[in-house]
């Protein structure tokens, strides 16, 4: 049986380490979309500390919940800058910015109209990048979904093994945030620290 979960932007460690554990996972976009999920929210680590990053999203002018596959990204505000910003601030000096910054500017200079479809370009970038074979499925429903990887809530509960962290010695090691920081931190040893990540 194939597991599935919701795509989430810029997924935190433990939901990337649970997707590279897996061989083949559906990617669910038939679920009603909820607030307060890092469906369009992720945590990196900025100078004066945890630093969280939302994508705002197009109100439904309807009474009824939107499912996942239907939310639409607004870009009045300019967020796409604010989070370019952000990421450089908080990883300009980290060993592996430079070597993926090309790979990300694009994400951050180009529009795109489906939260989700913007959610999943970034995990396949992010699997290509690691070097992880995970065959992703979209599928409408999943009998066995991991969703509680995607509920903001259950964030502080997990805690990651120490690696380097650009503000760490300022403000102390901070766990399972955005696969960017471990990504812009480790670089190639990404994929090996997430397999050692019990979930």
């Amino acid at each position: 049986m194939i597991a599935g979960v919701c795509p989430a932007y810029l997924p935190n460690i433990h939901y990337m380490a649970w997707l590279v554990s897996q061989k083949e996972i559906s990617l669910i976009t038939d679920n009603p979309y909820q607030k307060q999920t890092f469906r369009n929210r992720t945590e990196i680590y900025g100078p004066n500390g945890k630093l969280k990053l939302t994508i705002p999203i197009a109100h439904n002018k309807t009474k009824e919940r939107q499912i996942d596959k239907k939310v639409s990204i607004h870009y009045e505000n300019g967020w796409q800058k604010n989070h370019w910003k952000s990421l450089e601030a908080a990883y300009r000096s980290s060993p592996f910015f430079e070597f993926y910054e090309d790979d990300f500017y694009p994400f951050y200079h180009q529009k795109f109209e489906k939260l989700m479809d913007y959610n999943i370009a970034l995990i396949e970038k992010i699997l290509s990048l690691i070097d992880a074979e995970v065959k992703l499925i979209l599928k409408g429903k999943a009998a066995y979904e991991f969703n509680d990887l995607i509920i903001a809530k259950n964030d502080d509960k997990r805690e990651n093994t120490n690696y380097n962290q650009v503000f760490q010695s300022k403000h102390g090691f901070i766990s399972n945030l955005s696969i960017l920081d471990l990504l812009f931190n480790l670089g190639p040893q990404s994929l090996e620290y997430l397999k050692q990540v019990k979930n």
